[in-house]
């Protein structure tokens, strides 16, 4: 399974980015993706997820920002980003929940990463 993020860029603070992430490969079931985000010298972290039956669940960072989705057909994810601020300026990663098989345990797969850069 490989996941291929893409919508990064540079942006000024107030204004909105759309990130959009496909998975592709072989996969049984998906159960939860989401979306985390790593600054520089911080730790990664969880911006948002939602679940196959799509149950969201966010940071309070970003909450009332930052809206996820998802195309199921596509196995696609999406985050909406508004009012960006210079503090999410981050790498922004997407990462999937799922199964490769029926008999298969659950396991995380996650993508390369889209950087994300508001300026001020």
């Amino acid at each position: 399974v490989q996941l291929q993020a893409s919508g990064g860029g540079l942006v000024q603070a107030g204004r909105s980015l759309r990130l959009s992430c496909a998975a592709s490969g072989s996969i049984f079931y998906i159960n939860t993706l989401g979306w985390y985000r790593q600054a520089p010298g911080k730790q990664r972290e969880l911006v948002a997820t939602i679940t196959s039956g799509g149950n969201t669940n966010c940071a309070d960072s970003v909450e009332g920002r930052f809206t996820i989705s998802r195309d199921n057909a596509k196995n696609a994810v999406y985050l909406q980003m508004n009012s960006l601020k210079p503090e999410d300026t981050a790498v922004y990663y997407c990462a999937l929940r799922g199964k490769l098989t029926l008999s298969s345990f659950l396991r995380d797969y996650w993508g390369q990463g889209t950087l994300v850069t508001v300026s001020s």
